[in-house]
């Protein structure tokens, strides 16, 4: 392997980097293929419905549904960011994929894995707003509002992916091209550097561990006043929507941000690869087909909602 340098940068970085994968033989990457997609083509199907019809129902004209429209987004997008490349290399006998492909494949998975975190916080400030103050909720969390913290959401991933991304691709890549997984994240390129990876993993731990606390703390402090709302409501049915709505965003929270925490806010996240690819899998792929399913089937606004679509469209 050639390690003639340019800067900071090998030659074997320039050409390319090579996505080793899952091991296993033909048989297995089959297997692998039709599991990855099944998951992808739901993922797909299941966010596209969840962004139609919370667009093309006036009844799911509100704030709640407009976050729910770009989570859709945003899981519909990291996915396709990651999916289709890994679907192309299990039969691939290359695998490669070139330098700036591998740099722009991180920054935006980077971008929108950020951006949805924080949107998971903004969703439990507004069902917050809607529960504890509904008298100031449509004036609190008016269009304006709700695009300006979306807009916030992108911001911040933007940030994190740039600072992410900068400080992983200005170190040098003079050894061993192959990426032991099967798309490009920052702890397996830290594994391929040949310099001091200090500073990079602190920069990781401390990013995502304030994410995951921020997230967390907003989350908490919101479902804390929630449930003390919700103790003193009166109405049966409106406890029982109240708990499905919220639990819904619940189940989706502690999903990303379980897997999330595992893979790059603790320790030795850096070298446990092998346990990092199937905690990959389930954040990539798994966690963006379960949430229109989690909030499809715990909603029943949605549930009308895709029954009056279902049946416009058989009127038709």
């Amino acid at each position: 392997m050639p390690t003639h340098r340019r800067g900071n940068l090998s030659t074997a970085a320039l050409q390319g980097f090579l996505l080793e994968g899952f091991e296993g033989g033909l048989e297995t990457q089959a297997l692998l293929f039709a599991v990855f997609l099944a998951l992808y083509m739901v993922t797909v199907l299941g966010n596209l419905t969840m962004i139609v019809v919370t667009s093309m129902d006036a009844r799911l004209n509100s704030p709640m549904y407009f976050f729910l429209k770009n989570l859709s987004f945003l899981d519909l997008c990291y996915s396709s960011v990651i999916a289709p490349n890994a679907l192309a290399n299990f039969f691939s006998p290359s695998k490669v994929i070139t330098f700036a492909g591998c740099a722009t494949q991180l920054f935006f998975f980077s971008l929108l894995v950020t951006a949805e975190g924080f949107l998971l916080g903004v969703m439990a400030y507004d069902r917050f707003m809607a529960i504890c103050s509904p008298l100031r909720y449509p004036v609190t969390m008016c269009p304006a509002t709700c695009a300006r913290l979306v807009l916030g959401t992108y911001c911040g991933g933007c940030l994190n992916s740039a600072v992410q991304t900068g400080l992983t691709f200005q170190l040098p890549f003079c050894g061993s091209n192959h990426i032991d997984h099967f798309f490009c994240d920052v702890p397996p390129l830290l594994q391929l550097a040949c310099a001091d990876t200090a500073l990079n993993e602190r920069v990781m731990f401390g990013v995502c561990g304030f994410i995951i606390v921020g997230v967390t703390i907003v989350v908490l402090v919101s479902y804390g006043y929630i449930a003390v709302t919700i103790l003193h409501m009166r109405s049966a049915a409106g406890r029982h929507k109240v708990f499905s709505t919220c639990g819904s965003h619940m189940t989706a929270v502690t999903l990303f941000v379980g897997t999330v925490f595992v893979t790059y806010a603790q320790p030795g996240a850096v070298q446990s690869m092998e346990q990092g690819k199937v905690v990959s899998v389930f954040y990539t792929l798994v966690i963006p087909m379960l949430n229109p399913l989690i909030y499809s089937l715990r909603n029943e606004d949605v549930k009308e909602a895709l029954r009056r679509l279902g049946q416009r469209h058989a009127a038709t």
